[in-house]
């Protein structure tokens, strides 16, 4: 029993020793589970069981011999997170790498693939650092200058693991590196909140990249470096330049949308993007959030449609790998991609088709 995620399990769902003592019947004492989180005791198999369902964490989870642990927590929020939702999204995180990392050493893998581009994380001091960060890792990762159809592929090609999952409502997201025993390199994580719009997250996966490429020392406001550099890297601003075509007197709404849904991002984001840029005097940003853009922070106009570009596929895509070369069993790609049976079959086979009789 591994006391430490005990702990953390219980707390996400909010119970108190006594509560978790009533949800599992009363099979032991709250004295008893203290002492199973402390190291002390180790339950039987009955209690294992009813813990696990309980808690809503599988068996393996709260059985863990080799630690996979978070650090480096940070999560971006308009006002505090209790520690239920911590807890509770922390305890998602373990055991959703945990699972990853099982399928990536089944086909030989390197879960550390990711490697911090050369020079980076970098000390910046200000906007015009931020901007230079954001082109210096398009060339390094060969991105060119043009829009990024998918922010979650480019992450995950290079070894990021970012997660989607539902996040409290004013959470957007946050970044932890996973520590793995045996001196194993540690494993960068970004988690995404699937209640935000798509531009939302895009600009969140690109601000949580920062937070992996920027180092804190030195900064002044390290949460405005990260936006300036997510706005950077999605809207590159020699691309942006040539499509505006350099300084305006004014644009209009209808190419502030066309070219929004172009780089794929919020009009309210864009609009500060020409300012950046240089494209639009800050007088006339200004005008446009007191007259036509007034709504564009809390009510995203022309939304992009919420397609699955953004949805993390990498782990299903190496699941179902496995089970396609008799790696795995079905019933062991069921327990990792945590889907009914009869889905993960249709993943592998397609659907049954019913063919008609023939007399």
């Amino acid at each position: 029993m591994n006391g430490m995620r005990l702990k953390l399990a219980r707390s996400k769902c909010g119970f108190s020793l006594r509560d978790l003592e009533s949800r599992i019947d009363n099979l032991v004492s709250a004295q008893a589970i203290g002492k199973y989180e402390r190291g002390e005791m180790s339950p039987g198999s009955a209690v294992l069981i009813a813990l696990s369902r309980a808690l809503g964490v599988s068996i393996p989870y709260l059985l863990a011999s080799q630690e996979v642990e978070l650090s480096g927590v940070e999560f971006r929020t308009k006002c505090n997170t209790s520690a239920k939702d911590r807890a509770r999204v922390e305890t998602e995180v373990i055991e959703w790498v945990e699972r990853y990392v099982q399928i990536e050493e089944i086909l030989a893998l390197d879960s550390a693939g990711w490697s911090c581009p050369k020079g980076m994380p970098r000390r910046i001091k200000g906007p015009g650092d931020a901007e230079k960060l954001a082109d210096d890792l398009r060339a390094e990762w060969q991105l060119g200058t043009g829009p990024i159809p998918s922010m979650t592929e480019v992450l995950e090609e290079r070894g990021v693991k970012v997660l989607l999952t539902e996040l409290p409502e004013k959470v957007s997201g946050l970044t932890c590196l996973v520590k793995r025993p045996n001196n194993r390199s540690a494993i960068p994580v970004i988690v995404a909140n699937c209640r935000q719009t798509l531009e939302r997250r895009r600009f969140n996966l690109a601000h949580e990249l920062g937070h992996q490429v920027i180092s804190p020392g030195g900064a002044e406001d390290i949460e405005k470096l990260c936006h300036r550099f997510a706005g950077a890297l999605l809207v590159n601003g020699e691309h942006l330049r040539r499509e505006i075509g350099g300084r305006r007197s004014s644009v209009g709404v209808r190419e502030i949308l066309d070219l929004k849904r172009l780089y794929r991002v919020s009009a309210a984001a864009f609009l500060m993007r020409l300012e950046q840029v240089g494209a639009l005097e800050h007088s006339q940003v200004e005008y446009a959030f007191r007259t036509y853009a007034n709504r564009w922070r809390t009510e995203e106009p022309s939304p992009l449609e919420n397609d699955d570009s953004e949805r993390p596929k990498r782990f299903e895509r190496m699941v179902y790998r496995a089970a396609a070369e008799d790696m795995i069993s079905i019933s062991k790609a069921v327990e990792l991609l945590r889907l009914p049976l009869s889905e993960v079959e249709n993943g592998l086979r397609g659907p049954v088709v019913a063919h008609a009789s023939h007399r």
